[in-house]
């Protein structure tokens, strides 16, 4: 269960990104026209970027891959640093938000 500091941040997080065309905070986190761009999981926000940008933060040691069944799940990172979430959860927003490339002719 996350703590406090954590639930807050993610409630601010929350308020911040509801008014966002297609966002909306459900129970498994937060998402942008039906994708999940982020949650929570303990302490740490759990974000999707893209996968360079997630070898860098990984890299710089800003965040941790995210594990599924003991296996890196791509371009998904936990962030455990508050002060980064609000930054890393709009990167999550545009990345996930953003109209797919190509497929429209």
């Amino acid at each position: 269960m996350a703590g406090r500091a954590a639930r807050d941040a993610y409630e601010t997080l929350e308020i911040s990104l509801r008014d966002e065309d297609g966002v909306e905070a459900t129970p498994v986190g937060l998402l942008v026209h039906g994708r999940r761009f982020a949650f929570l999981e303990g302490d740490d926000l759990v974000v999707d970027v893209t996968p360079a940008r997630a070898r860098d933060l990984v890299h710089r040691g800003v965040a941790e891959r995210f594990v599924v069944d003991g296996h890196p799940a791509r371009g998904w990172v936990r962030v455990s640093d508050l002060l980064l979430w609000p930054e890393l959860a709009g990167e999550a927003h545009e990345y996930v938000g953003e109209p797919p490339v190509g497929g429209q002719s």
